[in-house]
């Protein structure tokens, strides 16, 4: 430990600080433009500058380690002037944009010149201009305020591992741009609107939409893919204008996706906001009591057994939980799923289907063996964790299949599941690497879990992770890469019916051995109607809308409390930014009325009722899980086959994105970068 002075107060730290960091732990705010805890130290902004005892020139506190005995002072006249000097440096060619800058209100520039700024300039040059950079569709672009603190660059090159950001030209003529002029080729390009201190990088969906102290800010949890990241949605009215990242170090840090930020558009347009029932082929307004009483009599007409309930991808965990409550005791049906296709399942084991090693946990990691996964594609934040992990311990890669650039170097096989079986029979030289690491991750991704092979391939290499003491309470290798945001929540309520691992219902379902079909949000099913009664009941006017007989309006992830638990069986709870449009109800009202007017009677008082019985269930549901031995499956038989990555339409993925104009723009620039072969 390094014992120093700040501003005359013993502070005792630990070896390796900065003074910046050491002023920080002392309570001591230190302004900065460059400096950022996620980046690496650049010291070219020099606004942090202190006094130093000793030093006959203030130092950049950013950039000087810190020493036994050292006695820093912040906020010396001496200290005053130098950063008014930087100040005055800084707003040489700074334009008066105020009025008319986005960043007016969030601008860390604004802020810091109201206590640094002088009323007056030495310079008399003619300001610089600088023309405007192509960044895509996301980005906003005014190079003219860019003060050059390099954090978008940095992020680029160190976090997003898409070096296309850098520097041109020197002294004056400095600018940043992309290279080629062209969008950023990366699925966390917006962070860089979070890190510009000024207005220079600013949102181009949220031009001139709102000030910040316009919005209403609800901090919540997002949706668009397994992770759960954290997120502030902030609200004009009842409109999501924008999402942000919230910091929690353990999952998504303070970075989100492209399409956690900007999918939010999608949440005004193709909405339902009021039940439909088709007639001859076309759609009809109707009443709630109307539709109430048509399902109602379909429900009583019908065997329990010939009734079916699929929940969809972005469904919340106390709907769900109602969901079944009313097919169990309402309709006395056990035909419930959130599978929506031919993903293998082995619900034994809580771990089965959870990312057991911890988002953070992939930094620890001292070997990586992918197996049916674009990691880039699924979990954009988890994918820039692995390559966290590569950049500070150089950790040793392995996939399975060759799937493009994954913005970090790995070794690929050819695919073949072969492979597989020659790691968990001891025949490959991955099965030394994965037994030698003290802790390696496994992770599958969906296709290895869709494909023929997928009980083969999990349970085979489950079992060689056992038998090599790699599954224990301290560290354990086996990972999933669950798809949707309501995945794992479905699993831990029990919405399957599996056989072997398979999905029953669907596949009765593509049989045509039902004759009503709850759809609960449920947008990917691939199937063929034939004399199905279909009820949808959902946020959007989508894929299963379009196949539906009756349609209940629902409400999208901004419009209701709601639980979900992320991919590695972490629960945290959505809360409500907005209100579901005109007749539209919560999702668990729709059912909890419909369960009234099919039984005369509620199958819960209210949301808080609700909310307690469903803790309640999960609570149990863990403790009973925890208690449970591992079970090997034996016999398992082996296929020979090529394991096929399937993508899913990343821009596409769900019924929000679908609907989002922005998310289009983004396929679109994608698509153009991939027919000029430009694409990484």
């Amino acid at each position: 430990m390094l014992k120093l002075k700040v501003n005359n107060i013993e502070v005792e730290v630990e070896e390796g600080l900065t003074v910046l960091q050491v002023c920080e732990k002392a309570g001591v705010e230190i302004p900065r433009f460059c400096y950022h805890e996620k980046l690496s130290i650049a010291g070219n902004c020099r606004m942090c500058l202190v006094e130093i005892e000793k030093s006959p020139k203030p130092v950049a506190s950013c950039a000087m380690p810190a020493i036994e005995g050292m006695n820093i002072k912040t906020n010396t006249e001496f200290v005053e002037k130098a950063r008014k000097g930087v100040m005055e440096f800084l707003l040489a060619n700074h334009p008066l944009d105020c009025p008319v800058c986005d960043q007016g209100g969030e601008c860390d520039l604004q802020d810091q010149s109201m206590f640094y700024g002088v009323d007056k300039s030495r310079y008399k040059e003619n300001k610089r201009e600088v023309p405007e950079k192509n960044m895509g569709p996301l980005i906003k672009t005014q190079m003219t305020r860019c003060i050059h603190c390099t954090r978008c660059i940095r992020f680029a090159t160190e976090v997003a591992g898409v070096p296309e950001l850098g520097a041109i030209g020197r002294g004056e003529d400095m600018q940043i741009t992309t290279y080629l002029e062209q969008s950023m080729q990366s699925e966390l390009s917006a962070n860089v609107v979070d890190l510009c201190p000024v207005g220079a990088l600013t949102s181009k969906p949220y031009v001139f939409e709102a000030r910040p102290w316009e919005l209403k800010k609800t901090e919540t949890i997002d949706v668009m893919d397994a992770i759960g990241s954290n997120i502030r949605v902030d609200t004009y009215g009842w409109e999501v204008k924008r999402v942000l990242p919230r910091i929690n170090e353990d999952i998504n840090e303070e970075w989100i996706s492209d399409k956690t930020r900007y999918a939010c558009d999608g949440l005004l347009n193709q909405r339902l906001d009021t039940p439909y029932i088709k007639y001859n082929g076309k759609f009809e307004k109707a009443s709630w009591s109307e539709v109430f009483n048509i399902i109602k009599s379909k429900f009583k007409n019908a065997d329990k057994e010939k009734i079916c309930g699929i929940s969809g991808d972005l469904v919340n965990m106390e709907t769900l939980y109602i969901f079944k409550e009313f097919f169990n005791k309402t309709l006395g049906s056990h035909n419930i799923e959130s599978r929506s296709d031919h993903t293998y399942l082995n619900p034994d084991k809580r771990e089965n289907y959870l990312f057991n090693s911890a988002i953070n946990g992939i930094e620890e990691a001292d070997f990586i063996l992918l197996i049916g996964s674009n990691p880039r594609y699924e979990a954009t934040i988890l994918n820039a964790r692995i390559r966290k992990s590569y950049m500070k311990n150089k950790t040793k890669i392995i996939s399975l299949n060759d799937v493009g650039d994954l913005t970090y170097p790995y070794s690929s096989l050819n695919g073949d599941i072969e492979n597989i079986k020659n790691i968990v029979e001891d025949k490959h030289e991955i099965s030394n690497l994965i037994k030698e690491a003290k802790k390696p991750l496994i992770i599958f991704g969906q296709s290895a879990l869709k494909s023929n092979s997928s009980k083969y391939i999990f349970e085979s290499v489950k079992s060689f992770l056992h038998k090599n003491n790699k599954i224990s309470n301290e560290w354990n290798s086996l990972n999933v890469i669950s798809e949707n945001a309501s995945t794992v929540g479905g699993f831990d309520l029990g919405l399957y019916k599996t056989e072997n691992g398979s999905n029953k219902v669907l596949k009765d379902l593509e049989n045509h051995k039902f004759e009503i079909v709850y759809l609960l949000g449920q947008d990917s099913l691939k199937f063929k109607k034939q004399n199905e009664f279909i009820i949808y009941q959902g946020s959007h006017g989508d894929k299963g809308a379009e196949m539906a007989d009756i349609i209940l309006p629902g409400a999208a992830y901004t419009e209701q409390n709601g639980y979900f638990t992320n991919l590695e069986g972490i629960l945290q709870k959505a809360y409500k930014a907005s209100y579901p449009p005109e007749e539209a109800k919560e999702d668990w009202l729709i059912i909890n009325e419909l369960a009234e007017v099919m039984n005369h009677r509620k199958l819960f008082n209210d949301k808080d009722e609700l909310d307690s019985s469903l803790i309640n269930q999960i609570n149990l549901y863990i403790e009973k899980n925890n208690s449970k031995e591992f079970s090997d499956i034996k016999n398992l038989n082996f296929e020979k086959e090529l394991l096929k990555i399937d993508n899913e339409d990343y821009y596409f993925s769900n019924v929000i994105t679908r609907a989002s104009k922005t998310m289009f723009e983004c396929k679109k620039a994608k698509t153009n970068l991939k027919s000029t072969g430009t694409d990484g």
